[in-house]
């Protein structure tokens, strides 16, 4: 249908008139695939989980650092989503990175003028070293609602570093603040999933976005990331990234990705893998006059003014008010059952894995000096107290894994299975929030909550053990890791990071807790946190 009204609109006609389009509807039950509408809303990958404790062998997490198996990182390629993408491609008008990024529209302060420092000092009492440091302009700095956790740029996307004649970095943000739809409404009463008249925008879950940021100007633009589906009236839409579809739509963490040839990898912590295209990034202001709705390719108008509305509704194309949004292409789904849990079921959040069956895909990098290029995953765990299971002590390091790469068409796989690394390891620390690995050494950032962080460089020995083998302190709140390896450009290699803890307006500190058990009541001092993109010179790391 979007495809014959894009042929009117091409030959000056107006497409005929059709009913109204629904407003994006309440979320489909646990195990359904179509919402009440009877559209296909359910998003992929979409985990399946298992039952931990019919699990007949006997199973746990192996020792610091001892072999863990890859075949539990493999994945299988979800639905094909190229029919959904082919008409919202033919309703609406699309944009490469190069053009995005001449519209980059804010700024990132660097150098003197990036006053924000989540580093502090070490314990000795000296300035932590980072290469370089970008700041986000005042709102993005202090959100509630968006969170840096992702982080991965050109040197990963191509081997010569460069996309035309940009080299930019890309940082993703996940959705963690909406109040009214499940933290409560304005009158004090429980959230119920649905946003009422009167509450903020950011009462809507919008899932997860990708910024693009320009070293060469200090600019940055952000972009939404959106499922496709049709709706009631069988046109194609779109909705913001979600993981969970019962009781509500919860948005996806996005705690890793990777940038490889045309396609974004982005991490779906409990079920694998989503996959975009950068060579179609959705433009819906492009006259740049966001207070004029813009015509699209199907006949109809787009509005980037109205942040509460997303998707196609009445006739009107609309996206929280951003002007470009990237469509999910494909997804990748673990092979394994999965028997981690994010939450309890009162809500409160789990930090301990299980050692086995699908792994956690908390963080992601590329390691380009592997043969082929591949994915490396890993978890984020802490040890706690099984509660269910009468405060069972569970250790969890987490895995960490590698996922080889396609690197003539840029995809995990050309067949519907992926393969596996060679190598798979539990984690020599907790707490790991991001890892990259490159020239057989491995670089691990481990967070101490709202203390200075740990960058830890490991090793696998001859035993297949990954072991430890320096460790620098690096920013509160760190998280993924990117590894821009200069060889094309001949700059010596970096490591990216981003950290996610925003400064409190009302005490710009992070106070390191004496009973802080990463710390051994080594420091009680005050210590900064604060967003920033930053990076360290690979030989700084010690």
């Amino acid at each position: 249908m979007a495809c014959a009204a894009a042929g009117l609109a091409a030959a000056g006609l107006a497409a005929p008139a059709r009913a109204d389009d629904p407003a994006p509807t309440a979320q489909p039950s646990a195990g359904a695939t179509q919402d009440t509408s009877g559209n296909t809303r359910v998003q992929e990958p979409k985990p399946t989980y298992g039952d931990a404790s019919k699990v007949v062998r006997a199973q746990a997490a192996g020792d610091p650092g001892s072999s863990a198996d890859p075949a539990d990182f493999r994945l299988a390629r979800g639905s094909d989503l190229s029919g959904r993408i082919d008409d919202l491609y033919a309703s609406l008008y699309e944009e490469g990175v190069q053009d995005l990024m001449d519209d980059a529209n804010r700024d990132a302060p660097t150098g003197s003028a990036c006053t924000t420092d989540p580093f502090g000092t070490g314990d000795n009492g000296t300035p932590l070293e980072r290469a370089k440091k970008y700041c986000w302009k005042s709102d993005d700095a202090t959100s509630k609602e968006w969170i840096p956790q992702a982080i991965s740029g050109v040197s990963d996307a191509q081997q010569d570093e460069h996309w035309g004649v940009k080299r930019p970095i890309t940082v993703g943000s996940y959705d963690s603040w909406n109040p009214g739809r499940d933290d409560a409404n304005t009158d004090g009463t429980k959230g119920d999933g649905v946003c009422q008249v009167g509450e903020p925008d950011s009462c809507n879950e919008k899932g997860a976005r990708i910024t693009f940021l320009d070293p060469a100007t200090n600019k940055y633009r952000h972009v939404l990331l959106v499922w496709p589906y049709y709706n009631a009236y069988d046109h194609i839409s779109f909705d913001g990234v979600h993981a969970d579809e019962n009781p509500l739509q919860k948005g996806i963490h996005a705690g890793g990705m990777v940038w490889y040839g045309n396609y974004l990898y982005v991490a779906d912590t409990m079920a694998g893998v989503r996959v975009f295209d950068m060579r179609h990034i959705i433009d819906l202001n492009p006259d740049n006059d966001s207070a004029t709705d813009d015509p699209t390719r199907d006949g109809l108008t787009s509005n980037v003014q109205d942040t509460r509305k997303i998707g196609r509704q009445n006739n009107v194309w609309y996206s929280y008010g951003y002007r470009y949004v990237m469509p999910q292409v494909d997804s990748w789904k673990f092979t394994t059952y999965q028997y981690n849990k994010a939450r309890y079921g009162d809500g409160e959040s789990i930090t301990w894995c299980e050692g086995f069956g699908a792994p956690k895909a908390s963080y992601l990098s590329l390691d380009r000096s592997a043969s082929p290029d591949e994915l490396v995953m890993g978890e984020y765990c802490r040890p706690g107290k099984d509660k269910e299971n009468g405060n069972q002590e569970k250790p969890s390091m987490g895995r960490i894994a590698g996922i080889p790469l396609d690197g003539e068409t840029g995809q995990i796989s050309t067949g519907n299975y992926s393969t596996v690394s060679m190598w798979g390891n539990y984690l020599p620390k907790d707490g790991i929030q991001g890892a990259a690995k490159y020239k057989n050494k491995f670089y691990l950032n481990q967070s101490h909550k709202y203390s200075n962080g740990t960058l830890w460089r490991a090793a696998l020995n001859s035993s297949s053990t990954l072991t430890t083998v320096g460790s620098t302190p690096t920013a509160v709140g760190p998280e993924d890791l990117y590894i821009e390896h200069g060889e094309e450009t001949h700059d010596p290699p970096l490591l990216w990071s981003v950290s996610e803890h925003r400064e409190n307006t009302d005490d710009p500190s992070c106070y390191t807790d004496s009973s802080d058990p990463y710390l051994n009541g080594a420091r009680a001092e005050p210590s900064p946190c604060g967003r920033v993109i930053y990076a360290h010179r690979l030989s700084d790391v010690p």
